[in-house]
């Protein structure tokens, strides 16, 4: 069910790849040159010449193999990279020869020669490093980012993951095991799928993982602090192998990631962000060298981590979230110590609980729970009720079943 950006975004995207790949790789090229061949009869503008032709045809090159979304994946940006290193500077050094009837590398001294007839090798490399670096981070950034929010000042891409048919023997912690009907839950995520498409998201879907049962809930894979990734260590040793995934598509939109190493554990439903302070559960899942593993990279981004106790449920966010306000909601069955949050807020339902931010003005609520419901849209929200039956089973919520990038 991924969603493909629309072809004028993926133009755009090729282009400003192109460009700026193409600017660096001659600005660096060039640079090389010039420092290497003083002293050798060459001037900088023959140099700047000498390159012109390739990097044009290198800027073309790469626009088609952004255009044709050879930058999605680390393979096609090496190959294709390095077919279009080769055939710009061929083309490039022949127009240039061309034009001017002769070799161009005659303006330059005996001495010199050699090491400009090696340039081609040397414009490839650099090519192909500029490219996998730059040239790829420019055309997942602008992909991953949204020019046409349905509301201002929320993320608009949602990590999502389909149910593994294994579905039925996730872990449970806090509830009996019920029967879990996988068609019934494969209904439930799609239409939850489809609610975040309609308030605006971009679907960005994680391969399924049948060996993870519960690899549907991929909150618990990683935490978005921006433009930085916490990829988590997870708590419970049948889920160690779900991060990988995710990782794995959050560096090729261009993201930059950290790991949670063993012995330290963190499961993203343990973490909740509310302006620049961040609430992690220390519970089942995430332990003590998870949090200070955390609170390390997240310091230095300028969060302030605050260790919250959770022994009444699987994870923090299955007993508090957040409204868009900053207000922490919770059902008194579930929180262990309510005045830890400067602002909190008792639900009539544990169900209730869980509220998925779509815009300042709107959430996301589970229909298992009217009344709480109510309570949220007498306080002036929006909100938008999904049937998440089947997960809540599993204790699961809203917040599981996607990661919002912010």
């Amino acid at each position: 069910m991924n969603q493909r950006p629309a072809l004028s975004r993926r133009l755009l995207a090729a282009l400003v790849a192109a460009v700026g790949g193409a600017l660096v790789t001659y600005a660096v090229t060039v640079l090389a040159y010039y420092i290497g061949l003083q002293g050798q009869s060459a001037t900088a503008g023959a140099i700047l010449g000498l390159f012109l032709g390739p990097a044009l045809f290198l800027l073309v090159f790469m626009f088609v193999a952004g255009a044709i979304e050879a930058f999605t994946t680390r393979v096609r940006v090496v190959v294709f990279s390095i077919i279009a290193g080769v055939f710009a500077v061929y083309l490039g050094i022949l127009v240039r020869d061309s034009l001017e009837g002769g070799s161009t590398f005659q303006v330059y001294s005996s001495d010199a020669q050699a090491a400009i007839y090696s340039s081609g090798l040397a414009f490839i490399i650099i090519g192909v490093v500029v490219s996998f670096t730059v040239g790829r981070r420019l055309y997942s950034r602008l992909l991953s980012a949204d020019t046409s929010p349905a509301e201002t000042g929320v993320a608009r891409t949602a990590l999502v993951r389909q149910p593994a048919i294994t579905l039925s023997k996730g872990q449970l912690t806090h509830l009996k095991r019920k029967v879990v009907r996988l068609p019934k839950a494969q209904e439930q995520w799609a239409a939850y799928v489809e609610a975040l498409r309609s308030e605006g998201f971009r679907i960005v879907e994680i391969e399924k993982s049948d060996t993870h049962p519960d690899s549907v809930f991929i909150e618990d894979t990683v935490v978005m602090l921006g433009q930085v990734a916490v990829i988590g260590s997870p708590g419970a040793e049948t889920r160690r192998g779900e991060p990988d995934a995710v990782a794995a598509k959050l560096k090729e939109l261009g993201f930059e990631t950290h790991s949670i190493r063993l012995p330290g554990t963190l499961d993203g439903g343990d973490v909740l962000k509310i302006d620049d302070t961040i609430y992690v559960g220390r519970g089942g899942r995430t332990n003590a060298e998870g949090i200070r593993q955390f609170r390390a990279i997240a310091g230095e981004l300028g969060y302030t981590v605050v260790a919250v106790p959770v022994t009444k449920a699987l994870h923090l966010k299955s007993s508090v979230t957040a409204l868009p306000d900053g207000t922490v909601i919770g059902h008194p069955d579930l929180v262990d110590n309510p005045a830890i949050f400067p602002s909190y807020l008792e639900v009539p339902e544990v169900e209730g609980v869980a509220v998925l931010v779509l815009s300042p003005s709107a959430v996301l609520m589970s229909s298992a729970a009217p009344k709480s419901v109510a309570l949220i849209e007498d306080l002036g929200y929006r909100v938008v009720t999904v049937d998440i039956g089947e997960f809540e089973k599993l204790e699961g919520c809203v917040t599981c079943l996607s990661v919002r990038i912010r």
